[in-house]
């Protein structure tokens, strides 16, 4: 394949067997492809641009390594180029180790508060697998027997989100849960007013999530 074809983000023209994911070739022979073999029915195609992996038609896997974080700025162009240039659901995921951790708050940023993605931290490509796995796995239920989540957040039944949320200082599973039921949104959450977060998570809590967003604003 070309360069240009390596720098582009895929068109709608990927479809997704389902129950299926569709790899990047050049993840042939990783740690991560290993691990899925036998788990998930994993096809490698050329040319798939900026993405690593397509878990269904509207969904795909951009993934920054904890070399990409340590080499420099590249993976935010990448992450950019993906942003602009797709209308897929773009899941990142980042190796988050002991030598990628100090890039972490800034890679949050990035994708959840600029670019509105979703961010799953890692430690490894063994955890990233079971990760992929999980996620296909999830895709394939009905949402409204989702576990996470109440009917009337059906549409925030998507585990991604609900573990996006969990990163955020302070916020564990719970209060994951009544932070999403309250706002709707993680765009709406980065938004509210001390005043807001309160009844749903109580001071200190409220504190913390606002002290956040405000540094990564």
């Amino acid at each position: 394949m070309t360069t240009k074809a390596h720098s582009s983000v895929t068109a709608g023209s990927i479809v997704v067997p389902y129950g299926h994911v569709i790899g990047n070739e050049k993840w042939r022979g990783s740690e991560i492809s290993q691990r899925l073999q036998g788990k998930i029915k994993l096809i490698f195609e050329d040319g798939l641009g900026l993405v690593d992996f397509h878990l269904s038609n509207k969904t795909c896997i951009v993934y920054i390594s904890e070399a990409d974080l340590v080499a420099g700025d590249e993976f935010k162009r990448r992450l950019v180029r993906f942003r602009n240039a797709s209308s897929l659901g773009g899941i990142v995921i980042v190796e988050r180790t002991q030598i990628s951790d100090q890039y972490f708050l800034a890679v949050q940023k990035l994708v959840v508060l600029e670019l509105g993605m979703v961010l799953l931290p890692v430690a490894n490509q063994g955890e990233a697998s079971q990760l992929i796995i999980q996620l296909v796995r999830e895709q394939s239920k009905d949402r409204n027997s989702n576990p996470f989540l109440r009917k009337q957040c059906s549409q925030l039944a998507e585990a991604s989100v609900f573990r996006t949320v969990q990163q955020i200082p302070g916020v564990g599973k719970t209060k994951a849960l009544l932070l999403l039921q309250q706002f709707g949104s993680i765009h709406r959450l980065c938004n509210a007013s001390i005043k807001e977060l309160e009844p749903v998570v109580g001071q200190t809590v409220a504190q913390q999530i606002y002290t956040f967003f405000t540094l990564c604003s």
